[in-house]
């Protein structure tokens, strides 16, 4: 088995692994495989081969698990979104559950108490309040359409990336992941594009006037759609726009982005808005949230009022305390505290975020929360703590890659009696609390699911200070 690519046929699947991936065993050697679930029997493409180990796909199956349900969506199997539909939604829980634990276990490497059963999403479609998508000259072919004895030719596609893939584009007919205004819009704009010969965007080329549609999609209505094109045509732009907001009456607010550069992302760019006010605006619990074009904000809002709780419940707030919010983007997860504590202190490297969080704390009539932008080790001084006083709960709520090492001995400086730790990605998680464990415990731990059909899985942590 010492091949780099090739073919192990009707391997038994027997466990589940971690990251979405179940595993197998031959001769002893563990075989990790997308695609597959417990109890499958199939033959497995071999991608990578390591001495004790191997990773590979499933490409054709001798017997199904019964533990597999019918997926739902047309694009199963070839888009990457919801990888685990084949599985009941309990079924994914469970896992979940497993890997959690696992990985907490084997990482953090400290003493650890019962971790609690894992919050499910009460919504398992419909879910997300963003989506992204993209405008290709090339359309992802799937292996059946590239087996075909005719040729298919080059044509547009507007949908997702396939995976893994940069420069083709999955042909998104129907989406699942918000409600059924995402369809119709990116419908209605792919028709309008067929119509008047809109030339879709050529990543390689660096060519092509539509680029990429952003929607959001609050639980209060309101509806932000932003298009981004490849180069200013006015005329052009005008015509879209129009086309748009007669066909979409639910539109709310609508931006247009000119975006010339190689890369797609829009955050060094200047949205401009052609209807509404520019933002809109969503509920978490009682509290309104401005969300302007390039704000970050919870994509499954009623699991964030989840996450959210599962936070203020760690954090046990009595009316007296301070508390700092690393990493707080928005000011979310602070604003959302706010009403059970003293005083509020945001910290974000994000300027913008900063801004947007202020202004949230207008709209919610805050006045003891104020944020500030830049690198929390060269906010939090020994002056800053003499006027603002040090913190009684620190909430950290860090990107996938964790908690920043310098961040982790600043953190352990400043001896807060307790932290939690909100997180996206449970092993850098479980790495910050083994870095954390010089000085703190961890009392509870909470994982809850935000993105069913997928294999990510958000945590909460609450680290107390050893006495």
């Amino acid at each position: 088995m010492r091949r780099k690519k090739f073919v192990v046929k009707d391997l038994p699947i027997t466990d589940y692994a971690s990251e979405g991936k179940s595993l197998g065993r031959v001769e002893g050697k563990v075989i990790f495989v997308e695609g597959a679930v417990p109890g499958d029997v199939a033959d497995i493409f071999i991608t990578k081969n390591k001495k004790d180990w191997a990773e590979g796909k499933a490409i054709n199956f001798t017997e199904y698990s019964n533990q597999r349900t019918e997926p739902f969506c047309i694009h199963f199997g070839t888009c990457g979104g919801c990888k685990w539909q084949m599985l009941p939604y309990q079924k994914q829980l469970e896992y979940k559950q497993q890997e959690a634990e696992q990985i907490l276990k084997r990482i953090g490497k400290v003493d650890l108490p019962q971790i609690l059963p894992i919050i499910a999403s009460d919504d398992t479609i419909y879910y997300r309040n963003k989506l992204e998508f993209t405008f290709s000259n090339k359309r992802y072919l799937t292996s059946k359409e590239i087996n075909k004895a005719e040729p298919i030719p080059q044509e547009n596609a507007l949908g997702y990336h396939a995976p893994g893939i940069f420069d083709k584009i999955i042909d998104i007919k129907e989406c699942w992941l918000m409600d059924e205004i995402n369809n119709l819009i990116r419908n209605s704009i792919r028709v309008y594009a067929v119509e008047n010969n809109l030339s879709y965007y050529d990543i390689k080329e660096h060519k092509g006037f539509l680029r990429n549609i952003i929607i959001r999609y609050c639980t209060t209505g309101e509806l932000m759609i932003n298009l981004v094109f490849g180069y200013d045509d006015k005329t052009a732009v005008k015509k879209l726009l129009d086309y748009l907001l007669e066909k979409i009456s639910a539109i709310t607010t609508l931006l247009y982005t000119i975006n010339p550069k190689w890369n797609d992302s829009i955050y060094d760019l200047d949205p401009q808005v052609y209807f509404g006010e520019g933002y809109i605006t969503e509920m978490l619990g009682e509290f309104k949230f401005k969300i302007s074009p390039k704000s970050f904000f919870q994509t499954n809002t009623k699991q964030a009022e989840k996450l959210y709780a599962a936070a203020e419940e760690f954090a046990s707030l009595k009316g007296n305390e301070t508390v700092y919010d690393l990493y707080c983007g928005t000011g979310s997860i602070g604003i959302f505290l706010s009403k059970k504590s003293k005083k509020i202190i945001g910290v974000d490297l994000i300027e913008e975020s900063i801004n947007d969080a202020k202004q949230n704390a207008l709209l919610n009539n805050i006045d003891h929360a104020h944020f500030f932008a830049g690198d929390v080790i060269d906010i939090c001084t020994e002056a800053f703590f003499a006027e603002h006083g040090k913190p009684d709960v620190i909430i950290t709520d860090p990107p996938r890659a964790g908690m920043h090492e310098k961040l982790i001995i600043k953190i352990l400086e400043m001896e807060a009696p307790k932290i939690v730790y909100v997180s996206c990605n449970v092993a850098t998680q479980a790495r910050d609390i083994n870095l954390l464990s010089e000085k703190y415990n961890v009392e509870k731990i909470q994982p809850l699911d935000m993105f069913p059909h997928t294999h990510h899985i958000e945590c909460v942590a609450l680290l107390k200070l050893k006495q």
